[in-house]
């Protein structure tokens, strides 16, 4: 387990341009598998997690062509086996390491491999993250699952007939309802699923781009106008399925890190580019710019569906806010940085609705509060998110990312702008989604 020292710095000056997006990453290669003929993914991201999801579908009879074209980057060739076509050789056993997104987003497409069956399995930790969410509508579609203890992994698939269903999520998850949509192409009939609050929609996108049959509705009417919109996708069995080209955009979730660390560190002016801007993932920069954050959104393009632009951002005092149900979705994979702005922010900052955040790589609610009061923040756990009363900084010292590559780059950054300095432990996680983390981080400090 590796150690790593974040010392206080000046600021962070010039222009990044953040890996590609790990999800829009996972779900190109898995409908790349399902699909006819040969996809070309460009810009896919090289790190661990996605490297699991090319080996699963290799081993699903997928024929993969990698070409790294720079840094956490590579432009991936995929020969797809259709949508009916996965392979059960080699004992049906499939590695998913640390990938949570593959754990649960496979298993919707295996369901409907008639007389397959598969074994999916992983690291210490992705053996903590429960799967029942994926694991019980799909039992409800005709399939036949299997995990240990009724909700955790090893999770093994029966490939069965599926028909369609008409399910309501009990908390909106982009997992789940992407295991569905993935189950739903393959089903008879139609499946219709209604989220409570919208979660991010790369899925739905790209289905589409592939050909697919789909409907989204949003259900919200006059009487409901103040709650959050509670969106109705309805797919329809699909023949077959064919995406030729996808261009990942980059991670909005990794250049968060970046944005966190410009806010909070004086004098820091940095430009990010060719950013995702997927509305349904953009939810942490209405949060920063409703606590006083300089973040300026230049939009430049739409490829394969998927908006993209650059983000200036500058240093700037802030102030704490409240995050509802309604926002969580969007905005789920930068909690934890909220929580870190929350300690050098005017006020109380408060997060309800989370949950979810206690089924990440690590229980992220434990960690983040654990993790920033061992750094001198004051925070309270709450059994769906936290509080955070703002100090105006953080005095430093030792975080454990316990092998969650999010609370590593967290401590990073924590270290960035605080007191004394911050040691990560177990900083080698930050190589599941972003391996150039430090090198980047540090040279946009040489610019100091």
């Amino acid at each position: 387990m590796t150690s790593v020292h974040f010392a206080p710095s000046g600021p962070l000056r010039g222009s990044l341009r953040p890996p590609p997006d790990k999800s829009i990453s996972h779900r190109a290669a898995l409908l790349a598998a399902m699909s006819e003929g040969e996809t070309v993914v460009e810009g896919y991201l090289d790190a661990a997690d996605t490297r699991s999801t090319l080996d699963a579908v290799r081993a699903l009879g997928a024929a993969v062509a990698i070409e790294p074209d720079g840094r956490d980057t590579a432009s991936v060739r995929i020969t797809g086996v259709g949508l009916r076509g996965a392979s059960a050789e080699a004992g049906g056993r499939i590695d998913v390491g640390n990938a949570g997104t593959l754990l649960r987003l496979l298993p919707g497409w295996l369901a409907g491999q008639r007389g397959g069956s598969w074994t999916l399995d992983g690291d210490e930790s992705i053996r903590r993250r429960p799967v029942d969410r994926v694991a019980e509508p799909l039992r409800l579609m005709g399939a036949r699952v299997e995990c240990r203890d009724e909700r955790l992994p090893p999770l093994t698939v029966h490939g069965s007939e599926l028909q369609g269903i008409d399910y309501r999520l009990p908390v909106a998850s982009a997992q789940v309802k992407s295991c569905l949509l993935l189950a739903g192409v393959l089903a008879g009939g139609q499946t219709r699923l209604t989220e409570p609050a919208p979660s991010r929609d790369h899925t739905e996108r790209m289905l589409r781009a592939a050909g697919a049959e789909l409907e989204i509705e949003d259900m919200a009417s006059l009487a409901t106008a103040r709650t959050p919109s509670r969106p109705r996708i309805t797919v329809r069995s699909a023949a077959s399925l064919r995406l030729e080209r996808v261009a990942v955009p980059g991670d909005l979730s990794s250049a968060a890190f970046f944005i966190a660390a410009a806010l909070l560190v004086g004098g820091s002016d940095l430009r990010l580019a060719g950013v995702g801007l997927n509305p349904t993932r953009s939810g942490f920069l209405g949060i920063v710019n409703r606590m006083g954050a300089l973040v300026e959104v230049d939009s430049e393009s739409v490829e394969s569906n998927e908006p993209r632009g650059s983000l200036r951002v500058r240093s700037a005092g802030l102030t704490a806010t409240r995050i509802g149900p309604g926002e969580v979705p969007l905005t789920i994979d930068e909690l934890p940085l909220v929580a870190l702005l929350g300690c050098f922010a005017e006020g109380e900052t408060v997060v309800d609705g989370a949950e979810e955040l206690r089924h990440k790589e690590s229980d992220r609610i434990a960690a983040v509060v654990e993790g920033l009061s061992g750094l001198g923040g004051e925070l309270e756990a709450a059994e769906d998110g936290f509080a955070v009363t703002g100090t105006g900084g953080l005095r430093g010292g030792v975080l454990d990312a316990a092998g969650d590559h999010r609370m590593a780059m967290l401590g990073a950054v924590a270290g960035l702008a605080s007191r004394d300095g911050v040691d990560v432990q177990g900083f080698d996680a930050a190589g599941v989604s972003y391996p150039g983390f430090e090198a980047d981080l540090r040279r946009l400090l040489t610019h100091a």
